[in-house]
């Protein structure tokens, strides 16, 4: 099954399902965003809207991005805001909402599923506004080597998402080829589980 299909497949139950990898991510989201200041921002993997959610609150404007046309559906009825345009694309082909320069641009559990962090690290610094930021929120690549990927039951059949493997460095690297310089990395771990780190979240701008 394709990443969209999957999705799709998802995204009935993508918010009521238990999840942690997903509320961390939220949780996280909304920690290291707080001390940033935007007021343009590109959401890639806005999902149902739960991260939307916030950054509405201290934003003007949101173009909020995702692969999948039924989370946008759901995230559509979440929020009503006339701030928040949302936008079906696939980020693997050249972007065409890149007119618009934003202030910060986020990637929310996405980036697994991709396997060319080249380009979208230099599509993404494309978009930005001198001295903006980008922020990656992601599994934990020690959670990849463990054999952990996005997953959900369908019915009774567990469905396992395409992945890609990541290592920290690949992230660096791939946003330091895009004139992004590393400003803060963060591992995040459950509270009762320190063994491996859930989430891996990062803080670059641009030079």
């Amino acid at each position: 099954m394709s990443i969209r299909a999957a999705y799709n497949s998802w995204a009935e139950q993508y918010d009521s399902n238990k999840n942690r990898t997903r509320d961390m991510d939220e949780e996280i989201t909304k920690t290291r965003l707080s001390a940033l200041q935007f007021e343009h921002v590109l959401e890639i993997g806005c999902g149902t809207g739960k991260n939307t959610r916030f950054l509405v609150t201290r934003a003007q404007h949101i173009t909020a991005v995702d692969f999948s046309e039924e989370m946008l559906a759901i995230a559509r009825t979440k929020i009503l805001q006339p701030e928040v345009e949302f936008l079906q694309a696939d980020i693997t082909q050249k972007w065409s909402f890149g007119e618009r320069k934003y202030d910060l641009v986020t990637f929310s559990l996405v980036l697994e599923h991709i396997e060319n962090l080249d380009f979208i690290f230099s599509e993404a610094s494309k978009t930005l506004k001198p001295g903006g930021h980008i922020f990656v929120s992601e599994l934990h690549p020690f959670k990849q080597y463990a054999g952990t990927k996005a997953r959900f039951h369908n019915g009774h059949e567990l469905q396992e998402l395409e992945t890609y493997q990541h290592h920290v460095s690949d992230f660096i690297h791939s946003a330091e080829k895009a004139d992004l310089q590393l400003q803060s990395l963060l591992e995040h771990f459950d509270e009762d589980q320190q063994e491996l780190p859930r989430l891996l979240s990062l803080i670059f701008q641009k030079i």
